[in-house]
């Protein structure tokens, strides 16, 4: 696999607290260069690479990061701000107390509304694998087919754990063909990034790709 197709999948990440414009700004050229998928950024940059950058590059963010427990009106006033400031994907961390809660129901109503309100921007859904055990991640699966969300995704990488190809396995059993797969967290190197797109992941959430695949190093996202 060429590093063009790896790059292609990629949704190029720099979430951290102190994440500043000289950083996202390199976040963007680089992902301009390397025509990766996306950027991933914090809300609060969303307006200002638009401004700069247009049509040029494609913008995703956070949703209820990375916690989720925020309100369902909360979620979605978010949603409607990003993608006024010019978002094009969305990534939503679940309640997680919700799932361990076995409160299902409620976090499919919840999503049912988030992708209401993303309309026909991509949804991606955050069930955060390394707080759940297995059957609360297929009953998400469930959850996340049900809701008419774009894709299910495995981590924030702020968590106690990233992905793993045991979650993807998982996921692909149990998920509907409605729902697409992203990786985050926890991919260091080439050989991962090829590990999780040959289980099936069509998107991975890193911000190591161009260190890795440049031959800067391995990752630590």
């Amino acid at each position: 696999m060429d590093d063009s197709k790896i790059y292609s999948m990629v949704d190029h990440t720099l979430l951290a607290a102190t994440s500043t414009w000289e950083g996202i700004v390199s976040l963007c050229d680089e992902a301009i260069l390397y025509k990766t998928a996306s950027v991933c950024i914090p809300p609060s940059f969303i307006k200002r690479v638009h401004d700069k950058y247009g049509d040029a590059i494609n913008i995703c963010t956070v949703i209820g990061f990375p916690l989720g427990y925020s309100s369902l009106e909360a979620k979605q006033q978010e949603i409607i701000q990003a993608i006024d400031d010019g978002a094009s994907e969305l990534d939503v961390v679940i309640n997680i107390g919700d799932a361990k809660d076995k409160n299902f129901d409620k976090i499919t109503f919840e999503l049912t509304a988030l992708k209401k309100s993303a309309g026909e921007k991509i949804l991606k859904v955050i069930i955060e694998c390394c707080y759940l055990e297995e059957d609360e991640k297929i009953a998400l699966c469930k959850c996340v087919t049900e809701s008419g969300a774009d894709y299910i995704k495995t981590s924030t990488g702020f968590g106690t754990g990233g992905a793993t190809l045991e979650d993807i396995k998982l996921f692909k059993a149990h998920i509907g063909s409605n729902v697409a797969i992203k990786a985050a967290g926890g991919m260091r190197n080439r050989e991962d990034f090829i590990a999780f797109i040959n289980e099936g992941c069509t998107r991975l959430g890193t911000s190591s790709a161009v260190k890795v695949l440049s031959g800067g190093g391995p990752g630590v996202y």
